[in-house]
Parts: structure tokens; sequence; C-alpha cells
């Protein structure tokens, strides 16, 4: 379960999801085969959103990375800082051991929580546990919901490096030599991974996931995703509110079938909840005077030109 308190129009908080039968399956058939589950889709589908909302539902520790051009494998495990080591070795002040210039990563706070937190044994456990790590404590989350987000933004062999340590659930930290596996009493754990297709993935990475296609939304499923998002906010679901709804489900529909929006442009659920949130708060719908501009700034977005 998460800790964070999170506002705004994409809050991190695991709340709300529209979680289909099929998704749910997926979902289990990762966490009984333990292998990562990837996630593909549309921009803006939701993908992202999975991994707080299971941690949320299934009272779950949740840690997440967003994977960036510059990302290693072992980032998600372990950084060392090589370049603060040297300094304070030149300077003299070095502190026993490495311990110091360790930074856990996510998969080995999934792992192994207590030996993250005393960085393999090198340094004293803290006397306070962070706030995160107290509430986990309180919520006797033994598993954890891990999400690598965007992993096709990486360098092509970064996946690769990951076969090992997610399917042995074990890694050796090369500047100590210590060896991390999943500790007693942890539950397994669930592994999201999203992917935009912006880049193929290496078939061996994919042979060791479960795949699942989150699906294009549809008028019923943006009209199930409202309902969720109002019942959230405490707003009720009037005649009114629910014609918006309906008329900004067919909006939508319809520009995700115009000839000139390209794939990496085709509008989404969140550009729809961006356009039902702007029409609540400044009293708009289809067929106001504005709506026309209202609908190229949240659901068209026509591509911009170079300056």
């Amino acid at each position: 379960m998460t800790a964070r308190v999170s506002h705004g129009p994409d809050p991190r908080d695991g709340r709300p999801y529209d979680m289909t039968e099929d998704l749910r399956l997926a979902v289990d058939v990762a966490l009984a085969t333990e292998r990562p589950l990837l996630l593909s889709g549309d921009p803006g589908s939701g993908k992202s959103s999975l991994a707080p909302f299971l941690a949320h539902e299934r009272h779950l520790r949740y840690y997440e990375h967003v994977v960036t051009s510059r990302t290693q494998a072992t980032d998600l495990l372990w950084t060392f800082d090589s370049v603060r080591r040297l300094a304070d070795a030149q300077a003299h002040r070095m502190h026993g051991n490495d311990g110091g210039y360790l930074q856990p990563g996510v998969l080995w706070w999934s792992l192994a929580p207590e030996s993250a937190r005393t960085r393999g044994g090198l340094l004293k456990p803290p006397d306070r546990l962070d706030p995160l790590e107290r509430f986990y404590r309180q919520e006797r989350a033994k598993g954890a919901v891990v999400l690598i987000d965007e992993i096709d933004k990486a360098d092509p062999d970064m996946p690769n490096g990951l076969l090992v340590p997610l399917g042995s659930q074990e890694f050796t930290i090369a500047e100590t030599g210590a060896t991390v596996c999943r500790e007693d009493g942890v539950d397994p754990y669930l592994v999201v991974i999203t992917t935009n297709g912006e880049r193929e993935l290496p078939p061996a990475f994919l042979r060791r996931c479960i795949t699942f296609e989150l699906p294009p939304p549809t008028e019923d499923s943006l009209v199930r995703i409202a309902e969720l998002h109002l019942a959230h906010e405490n707003v009720a679901m009037d005649d009114e509110t629910m014609e918006i709804v309906m008329l900004l489900a067919e909006e939508l529909t319809k520009a995700r079938e115009e000839k000139n929006v390209s794939r990496d442009r085709l509008p989404s659920t969140a550009e729809f909840l961006d356009a039902l949130r702007a029409c609540r708060t400044m009293g708009l719908r289809p067929g106001h005077p504005k709506w026309h501009l209202l609908r190229n700034l949240t659901l068209l977005k026509p591509r911009q030109s170079g300056g």
C-alpha cells in the first residue's frame, strides 16, 4: 500500500482505476508465474496507473522507477557513488566500508527491504524508520509492486540486463561482492513494466514476460472511467453530467477515427478526463461557442510546428 498523498489530474495514489476482467487475469497470471507483467498500449491509456492501484488494492509496498535513455539495468538494483568515494579517499575521510556509497534501487527494496536498509549489512540499521517504511510495517505489507515505467526509452541492451535478477530474484553487487536475494517472509512481488512501443524490445526479454496490451478506449469504457473518477471526487453523476460525459466520449471516439491523426497523437483516456474536468470547472459543453477551441486544447492537440 502506498503512503503517498497525491493530488491533481495525475495522482499516483492508486485510485481510481477501471480494472477489467482480462487485465485482472493477466495480473493473476503474472503473480502465479512470478514473471513481470509487460503492459503496452497508447500513451495515456492508464499503463502507469495500474501498479499503484494494485499496491493500494492489495495492501502492498510500492516502488517505481521511470526509465530514461541513460538508465542502466543496475540502476534498478543499486547505484554506487564512486565519484564521492574517490573524493573521500583523497581527502582521507573514508568511513570504514562502502555501505555509505550504495543506494538501493527499487528491485533491491522490493526483494529485501531489511538488506536495503542496512546496505547489505554494511551499515548499522537506522534508529528510526523513514515514514514510508514505518507505514509499510504498520500495514504489515509483505509483498511489493514495482513499476518500471517506459522501458522502451532505455538503451536496447538494458532490458536483457534485467533477465537474470528478475528470473532468479537475486543479484550480486559488483562493488562489494555481496549477494542480495529475496528475504524470508517477503511474498512474491509483482513487477509491472510499461512500454509505449517506441522501440522494439529484445525477444529474450519478451519471452520472460507476461504481456498484455491495454485496448483503445470505447465510449462505454470512457463512461465507466468517468463514473469512477467522479465518484472518487464525491461528485454526483446527475443527468447533466452524464450528458456531458456521453458527448465527450463520442467526441473522443470520433477524433481517434480521423484519418489525419497519427498513432502517437491519438486522444487518450487521460485527455478525455482533462476535457471533462475543464467542462465541469468552466461550465462548457459541446455546442458552446468555445467548444471547438477546448476540443483542440484537450482532445486533438494539433502537432506543434517548429519555430
